[in-house]
């Protein structure tokens, strides 16, 4: 039986077994890191923990809504078995009624979300030779800089290239969100479930940096941050290129995340990495909401 439970409720040593021993779970899904994208999340929960689902939800206007937090590229149904379709649509359809509005994503199930997944088994030199020419190429030109890579990056300094530099364009992004990535990356670091890395240049100035999640197979390319006056290093290249080198040979997966994102897309397969598909979950059961009410509810 799947049973719906507010966050009070929840057993997070129980959850966290069953999220250790899912063959599929994603490190989004671990009660730390739902603690801090959105505190107070709620679950669905089959039997004694055999396999759960976390739920994001939040009320506005009078109406209970789901959604997908932010630092979360989408959730899922995770059990001590494969979870399957058919087991994950049971969860979606134990969702309670007293949610009125959904807009999120979730994994199992193909739809029109895109992702891109580079799988590192092969060696370095075969996983390089599947590189397209212009990944090469401006590899071949990162390499010809004086850059070096840090494994002990400052992740305070790499949010504010960000910030300074892409985070100009996303207006709806504050100071909570960019704390919020902090204190994930900190309570990340503290469960050795984070790789924070560096570019430094010759006067030991941090030009890129990147912060990847590791859980179970996945290596989840998260957040970067670079500075665009020194794009022509091409230090994200350069960077990426090292952490396939460094877990090339191994069952991991690089998980590139983001990639709706046409251009982000072709980057991101310029590393030889494939096509993934997960589905959107939304749904709308209140007559009555409004244009500008669905406006506000997909900025949240």
């Amino acid at each position: 039986m799947i049973r719906y439970l507010t966050h009070n409720q929840i057993d997070t040593r129980r959850w966290d077994e069953c999220i250790e021993q899912s063959p599929n779970a994603l490190v989004y899904v671990w009660s730390w890191y739902l603690d801090v994208v959105h505190p107070g999340w709620e679950a669905l929960v089959e039997d004694d923990y055999e396999a759960v689902m976390p739920l994001a939800g939040n009320k506005k206007f009078g109406i209970n809504y789901l959604f997908q937090p932010f630092f979360t590229q989408k959730f899922g149904a995770f059990g001590k078995n494969e979870v399957k379709k058919e087991k994950i649509e049971a969860f979606l359809k134990a969702i309670p009624e007293k949610f009125k509005f959904a807009d999120f994503r979730i994994d199992g199930i193909d739809g029109n979300h895109r992702n891109i997944e580079l799988s590192l088994k092969q060696d370095y030199a075969d996983i390089f030779e599947n590189y397209n020419s212009n990944t090469k190429r401006n590899l071949s030109k990162a390499k010809k800089e004086d850059i070096e890579i840090t494994e002990d990056a400052e992740p305070s300094v790499i949010i504010d290239l960000f910030r300074k530099n892409k985070g100009q364009e996303i207006k709806h992004w504050g100071d909570k969100e960019y704390e919020r990535l902090l204190k994930l990356v900190e309570e990340a670091k503290k469960h050795e479930k984070c790789l924070v890395l560096g570019v430094k240049n010759n006067d030991n100035q941090t030009v890129a940096g990147a912060f990847f999640m590791i859980s179970h197979n996945k290596i989840v390319f998260l957040f970067s941050g670079a500075d665009e006056s020194n794009k022509d290093s091409h230090a994200l290249t350069f960077l990426i290129d090292f952490v396939i080198g460094k877990y090339s040979g191994t069952d991991k997966i690089l998980d590139f995340e983001g990639s709706d994102n046409d251009g982000l897309a072709r980057f991101y397969k310029g590393f030889g990495g494939e096509e993934k598909n997960y589905a959107g979950i939304r749904f709308n059961k209140t007559k009555g909401l409004t244009k500008l009410a669905l406006k506000i509810f997909k900025k949240i």
